[in-house]
């Protein structure tokens, strides 16, 4: 597996070794002693989600106040654009946010560790996304920052208003979120 660390040195980028020949391929998706070698932490997984959007669909960005969840996504059919946003106060990079275009095709993975808002957009015709997560999904600490923050300044790569869900579209402004 390589490990990429991206502009935010805690987000990193996962990219398995692939073996393939004419009948398809083969690799490890998941590997707990790998993962954290390469993120240099351990974490454990307690919960597993799968979503389906159609193109331009975003949801993000997300994340909970207390229970915070680190997230290991990946996409396993079409592609997405992932974006995480540092939202931890005492960070060199708060309020700073990274990206990765994530597909079956190229079978990235990205780690999103706790503290951090996270969201995706959907760039092909449908995307199938999954994610593992370190805590368990807490409606009631969850909260959610705009998509289109203007302090942000994220480029999602859609041209257009991309579909949002009613609960996102109340996300509230970066400046006035509930942070870490």
């Amino acid at each position: 597996m390589k490990a990429t660390r991206l502009e935010i040195p805690d987000v990193v980028l996962l990219e398995p070794q692939v073996f393939g020949d004419d009948r398809g391929f083969f690799f490890e998706s998941f590997s707990q002693r790998r993962f954290e070698e390469a993120v240099g932490r351990s974490a454990s997984f307690v919960q597993d989600n799968h979503s389906r959007s159609a193109k331009n669909v975003l949801r993000g960005l997300h994340y909970q106040v207390r229970q915070p969840q680190g997230k290991l996504v990946r996409v396993v059919s079409g592609e997405v654009l992932d974006v995480a946003v540092d939202i931890r106060r005492g960070s060199p990079t708060f309020g700073r946010w990274v990206s990765a275009l994530l597909s079956a095709e190229n079978k990235r993975q990205l780690w999103v560790p706790e503290g951090f808002a996270h969201g995706f957009v959907v760039l092909s015709d449908t995307a199938d996304f999954l994610y593992k997560t370190t805590a368990y999904y807490a409606p009631e600490h969850e909260r959610c920052i705009i998509w289109n923050d203007p302090q942000l300044a994220i480029d999602w790569r859609v041209s257009g208003d991309p579909v949002v869900s009613a609960k996102d579209a109340k996300g509230v402004a970066f400046a006035s979120a509930e942070v870490f």
